[in-house]
């Protein structure tokens, strides 16, 4: 099926978005089973997961629409201690939500609402998991101090 080029393009963008999320998180969770840290490994690998699940349904629908798919990613600006690791996936969250968020209003102003749906099912879970715990994660760290929270991730 031939899609709009607008969307196709936006598409490609938020790809390479995902991309860059997925590496950042790779790197992060590594250094963090390197440091014993095992816990925020589990989860951070995770996270690497659902990124790169992200972006497979985004290269699928590139496809789908008969675009060429850009795998290149952004650049990526890992941390080099845990609470400067979390505000950093924090950030890149936080713009993958306001990417993902435009895309939205782009599919709607075009009418492609395939791909709107595909846009709001992972602002959802950008907001509703993983922004949101790494909210709570910095919260901790405010609350019960770092060496504590490190402690805990043991």
């Amino acid at each position: 099926m031939q899609g709009q080029a607008p969307v196709i393009d936006y598409l490609k963008e938020l790809l390479r978005g995902e991309l860059a999320a997925r590496d950042q998180y790779m790197l992060h969770s590594r250094m963090y089973a390197d440091w014993g840290l095992h816990k925020l490994y589990e989860r951070i690998d995770h996270e690497m997961q659902e990124e790169t699940q992200h972006a497979d349904a985004l290269l699928k629908r590139i496809l789908f629409l008969e675009g060429v798919p850009d795998m290149r990613p952004e650049p990526i600006n890992p941390g080099h201690n845990v609470e400067e690791m979390l505000s950093r996936d924090l950030a890149v969250e936080y713009q993958v939500r306001e990417a993902l968020s435009k895309g939205v209003a782009l599919c709607e102003q075009l009418g492609d609402f395939q791909t709107r749906e595909i846009l709001e099912a992972q602002i959802k879970d950008t907001e509703e998991d993983h922004a949101y715990w790494l909210e709570q994660q910095l919260g901790l760290i405010k609350r019960i101090g770092l060496q504590n929270y490190l402690q805990s991730q043991m």
